[in-house]
């Protein structure tokens, strides 16, 4: 009778140290996950003001602004229907140009307006994430449309 006990604890010893390390896992991940976002997502409301994440959309033609320190960039985000203000302090990588791709990981602050803490230039389709993909094809098609032109 006492082994059979036994056999029960540690068992149950060891379920209990698998969930444990289950949640530790899962904490970990959650506060490392960053989610996209598009410009119109944030206009919109639909996402939480004090988490971090991921800006993504095109650099909008004419907004690339340097501040005196050489260092801090000012440039608005845009995916066609909303724009969103960024500012940076740093480098910004050699593919980054206006009207081009841009996927910027920060967080919003109390105006509006996001910070950046990294700056990624997309510099190619097959990393373009879907839902910056399918924004970008709205746009280009209403553009389309509305000018007359096709492709």
């Amino acid at each position: 009778m006492k082994a059979r006990h036994r056999r029960f604890g540690f068992i149950a010893l060891g379920v209990a140290s698998a969930g444990l390390a289950c949640a530790f896992v899962l904490n970990a991940f959650r506060a490392n996950v960053m989610f996209f976002v598009s410009p119109s997502q944030i206009t919109s409301h639909e996402e939480t003001r004090s988490q971090r994440f991921r800006l993504g959309g095109l650099v909008e033609r004419g907004s690339l602004r340097r501040d005196a320190d050489g260092c801090t960039v000012r440039f608005v985000v845009t995916d066609g229907r909303a724009s969103i203000p960024v500012t940076y302090s740093g480098a910004l990588p050699d593919l980054f140009r206006e009207g081009s791709g841009v996927v910027a990981q920060g967080a919003l602050d109390g105006d509006g307006g996001f910070h950046a803490d990294e700056v990624l230039a997309k510099h190619d389709e097959k990393y373009t994430p879907p839902q910056l993909e399918r924004a970008l094809r709205e746009v280009r098609a209403s553009t389309e449309t509305s000018t007359g032109t096709r492709r």
